[in-house]
């Protein structure tokens, strides 16, 4: 049988004004600005559509003071899709900005490597440095979920729709999964965390929020291992998404951009 297609989405729902220093794991020695978009991602074909990370709430964003432009939510909504519909979330890790709106998907099974569960729940959320980047309502909410049967949890690397696999990574948090899409100009890895920015894989350099740096350099690697090029691989916050990839509508620019069509810039 023939490994279906899919379209893919990047939807930028907030950003955040910071410098270079503020991106890299030992600063950085330019001053320069270095601002961060925030996403959540849409795979979808004739037959299914999948979402990719929930991001955060308005409160959530007004709290740590991030610039909030509508909810992710309403960014699928430009696409036709209702989240109240979608069938299958994947979550790539528990941090605020990728699982902060799970209410407002009520019919979905949320897809979860079982050692970001554990490491979300765990004794390493007794220190900051790993916690900082969590939202206790955020746990608990999944944690009702895994009691409604709606968590699906994977080990590593498991097929959640035909063609469509997810791959865990760890690094940045012990449980970070990526998506892996095969898409009409080929095999697609959606990174989200696993590299924040392109010039994080590009040149092997780390996000200051890090679990494991070994784990989240061998991730690279896994990654550019997946995809059919480097350029195959987009990252999760990086404002070069929306400048890189067509617009998914003329009511979209800077909204939705299309990452299965061939890249602009």
């Amino acid at each position: 049988m023939a490994t279906p297609v899919y379209e893919v989405f990047a939807v930028r729902y907030a950003t955040r004004n910071i410098r270079r220093a503020d991106n890299f794991l030992g600063g950085d020695p330019h001053d320069a600005p270095m601002p961060m978009d925030y996403f959540v991602w849409v795979i979808r074909n004739a037959e299914r559509t999948l979402v990719v990370d929930v991001g955060f709430n308005a409160e959530v964003g007004a709290r740590r003071k991030r610039t909030y432009l509508r909810t992710p939510r309403e960014g699928l909504a430009y696409l036709g899709i209702d989240s109240h519909e979608v069938k299958d979330v994947i979550i790539s890790h528990m941090h605020y900005d990728h699982v902060g709106t799970l209410q407002d998907f009520p019919k979905a099974q949320f897809h979860l490597q079982d050692k970001e569960m554990a490491y979300a729940t765990g004794r390493y959320m007794g220190n900051h440095q790993f916690s900082h980047g969590i939202e206790v309502e955020d746990v608990v909410e999944m944690v009702r979920s895994v009691f409604k049967d709606r968590v699906t949890f994977h080990d590593g690397v498991s097929e959640v729709a035909p063609g469509i696999t997810v791959h865990h990574i760890g690094g940045h948090t012990a449980g970070l999964q990526c998506v892996r899409v095969p898409t009409r100009r080929g095999w697609m890895v959606l990174a989200s965390d696993c590299t924040h920015y392109y010039e994080h894989i590009e040149t092997n350099r780390f996000f200051r929020s890090v679990f494991n740096i070994g784990d989240m350099l061998d991730g690279y690697k896994t990654m550019k291992g997946l995809a059919e090029s480097i350029k195959h691989i987009i990252p999760g916050h990086d404002p070069l998404v929306m400048q890189r990839y067509p617009s998914a509508g003329p009511a979209m620019d800077g909204i939705v951009a299309r990452l299965d069509a061939d890249p602009i810039a």
